[in-house]
């Protein structure tokens, strides 16, 4: 029996051996999916991680962003390079090749006390193939320090020590454009076994040893871009803190790698919790402030009452737009800026409300408002408020107790406005980045500059508002190759807009919000309302607010801007537009299908889908298919992409609304393209309906 055949087998036994004590936190690979060095375990991160692995032996590097769909489900998106990519027969070829990659893992089953987890996985399954590999790992814990990995590999990982094809030879596949899965060769071809074993120190510190089935056919063997002498790769890993891995490793007896691991658990804030002003403790009536029995007619005295009231809710970032007092109710609306959640911000006014409101008030109408347009009615009632601050199970007894509404346009009658709110304006001056991803000559770009950011809200729902950037640093340059596309260049010019556009006006906009009914809302948008188009944009949006589905739709006139992204304009122009359906599930996860015509002209539809968790952090993917057939849309087939949003509250522990956000598109092509307006109705509208209320609640009382 051969070496390989006997570690595999002795990995085997060993899982029957010894049961689990403990947990030992899954650590990444050098592919930057859960594993060893460079081969892949059956672990899996916990429920929602996010994770980046920079990854260098030899010439090969990788970058890899993974995922934490579900508790079992993972997914990745890997960009690698591979230097000296040339052949011996032709050394005028490509000195470094780049390629993008897409993996998906999921885990049959969970470590048990008796029973390893056990993960299958798809590595590069629409990419080129030339990273193309599937897997069985099975991994088990061993007391509190030890873990211990045995798989089957095929594709790349059943290059090295094969012993068989069970499901019979792995077929060629054209890679073409790309962009489509290659079901075909899936658990196909050579299969191999590998195995490894990872020993935890102490909490700093960890050692790694496997045996590797991958041969680096391609980059060893075909092109000698680096010498593969053993199949074994030793490592050791040092943690600093709970969200960075270091580690140093000898690979295939040949080359010294590195890798950076940082890790993003959305669950636990890398901060350790907000820092801020805590909430005011719940006033009970008889410590209230009195009023002079005549305040239910009196004007000066319910101004008062919101003057108090919005010395109070101030700290918060909340201002009052409107109060309307009677004898037994409240009606408040009010324009959160500050708190990232939306419950916290209802929880906060509803305390102010119980310090400054007369005894007589029971009821409590808590309008929020974005744009000028009130979202939802938020009733609570104040005796719930004062019974429930510190009993058992507050948050969900809270929840029970609230009803949500809708909120009519109107405003009740008596209603007194805060003076200064309209006109107003604001302007800011901010550093930016804009980078440029996966140009073949320059992988990463990035330009710096400065942005001025100015709106003028001229009336409730009636905002003008402008941003003009200026570079600093020109690290964006004209692409190495041309996209050779056989549409209306509406996107595939990008990289002219951003070496042209220098000061640049990226948008100048008047736009108009309004809601014609109860749950109907309205936006009509004129001006430049991006940096590539300018026109007219106008939706309509259906939301109930006790449902978990809207529908909303969308039509624009645009034409394209001139390069230098100042006032004038090329001669393309477009009819556009979308009827999209949206649905919040548990848990999170939120799904959005448009479906139109694109800039293009082309017509089709666009899936998404976001998970979303309760500090604001936002993971999702997107995908396009429309009538432009693969060979017209160009290499990747149809548009697709990841997206990811962090909010800076979530990493600064300080309550702000600000966050970053990255879209990350393999190829930025023509077909499926859309307008990017800003202000789109549904994320305005959502963030205050039941369903994303009821989500993240448990902060109502913070």
């Amino acid at each position: 029996m051969n070496r390989s055949k006997s570690l595999f087998l002795c990995a085997l036994c060993g899982f029957a051996a010894l049961p689990a004590q403990s947990e030992m936190r899954p650590s990444l690979s050098f592919a930057g999916v859960t594993g060893l060095i460079d081969m892949p375990s059956g672990d899996q991160q916990s429920d929602g991680t996010l994770s980046f692995v920079k990854s260098q032996f030899g010439p090969i590097g990788r970058n890899t962003l993974t995922f934490q769909i579900t508790p079992r489900l993972s997914g990745s998106f890997r960009y690698a390079s591979v230097k000296d990519w040339y052949t011996k027969a032709n050394p005028n070829d490509i000195t470094t090749y780049y390629d993008r990659s897409f993996d998906l893992r999921f885990q049959v089953t969970r470590e048990g006390r008796y029973v390893p987890a056990i993960t299958v996985g798809l590595q590069d399954i629409i990419g080129t193939g030339i990273f193309a590999g599937e897997y069985i790992a099975a991994t088990k814990t061993f007391g509190d320090r030890v873990k211990v990995t045995a798989g089957l590999g095929w594709g790349r990982y059943g290059t090295y020590g094969s012993i068989g094809a069970p499901f019979g030879d792995r077929p060629k596949v054209d890679f073409g454009l790309g962009g489509k899965p290659r079901s075909g060769q899936w658990f196909r071809g050579d299969v191999a076994p590998f195995a490894g074993v990872e020993w935890q120190l102490n909490k700093q510190w960890s050692l790694k040893a496997e045996y590797s089935s991958d041969d680096y056919v391609e980059e060893a063997t075909k092109r000698s871009t680096f010498d593969r002498n053993s199949p074994f790769n030793f490592g050791v890993e040092y943690n600093l803190g709970n969200t960075v891995r270091l580690g140093l490793y000898s690979l295939y007896g040949s080359k010294i790698g590195f890798a950076a691991q940082f890790v993003l658990d959305p669950k636990k804030s890398p901060r350790g919790g907000s820092v801020g002003p805590g909430p005011l403790p719940v006033t009970t009536r008889a410590a209230a402030k009195s009023w002079d029995p005549n305040w239910v007619n009196d004007r000066g005295s319910q101004t008062a009452m919101r003057d108090q009231t919005q010395a109070i809710l101030t700290r918060d970032g909340i201002t009052i737009e409107t109060i309307a007092i009677s004898p037994s109710r409240v009606h408040l609306r009010i324009r959160n800026t500050t708190l990232d959640n939306a419950p916290q911000a209802i929880g906060r006014t509803a305390r102010a409300l119980a310090a400054t409101m007369p005894a007589s008030v029971q009821r409590f109408e808590i309008v929020p408002m974005a744009q000028g347009v009130p979202l939802s009615t938020v009733v609570i009632k104040r005796a719930d408020l004062e019974a429930l601050e510190f009993a058992p199970g507050q948050d969900i007894a809270m929840e029970q107790r609230t009803q949500f509404l809708p909120a009519a346009a109107a405003l009740p009658p008596g209603s007194i406005r805060s003076d200064g709110l309209y006109p107003r304006f604001k302007w800011g001056i901010a550093p930016y980045a804009s980078s440029s991803l996966f140009d073949p000559g320059k992988p990463v770009q990035i330009d710096l500059g400065l942005r001025l950011t100015a709106t003028y809200d001229i009336a409730p729902g009636l905002i003008l508002s402008t941003a003009i950037t200026k570079k600093i640093v020109s690290g964006i340059e004209k692409g190495s190759f041309d996209s050779n596309t056989e549409l209306p260049p509406v996107r595939s010019n990008a990289d002219i807009y951003a070496t042209e556009g220098d000061p640049a006006i990226q948008k100048l906009t008047l736009a108009w919000y309004a809601k014609p009914g109860p749950e109907l809302y309205s936006r009509l948008t004129v001006g430049y309302l991006e940096r590539m188009y300018g026109g007219v944009s106008a939706e309509l949006l259906w939301q109930k607010t006790d449902k978990p589905y809207a529908i909303g739709a969308e039509i624009n006139y645009v034409q394209q801007r001139d390069f230098n992204q100042l006032f004038g304009f090329q001669d393309y122009n477009v009819v556009t537009g979308h009827v999209s359906g949206y649905y919040s599930f548990a848990g999170g996860y939120h799904a959005r299908l448009d479906m139109g015509r694109y800039l293009a002209g082309d017509y089709g539809a666009t899936l998404a889908l976001d998970r979303e968790f309760a500090n604001g952090i936002k993971v999702g993917a997107f995908a396009t298919l429309t009538d432009v057939p693969f060979d017209t849309y160009g290499e990747g087939s149809f548009d697709k992409g990841i997206r990811v949003e962090l909010p800076l509250s979530f990493l600064t522990g300080k309550a702000t609304q600000k966050s970053g956000k990255m879209t990350i598109r393999p190829l930025l092509r023509d077909g499926g393209a859309r307008l990017d307006v800003d202000g789109r109705l549904y994320e305005t509208v959502r963030k205050y309906q039941k369903s994303d209320l009821d989500a993240a609640w448990g902060r109502f009382w913070r």
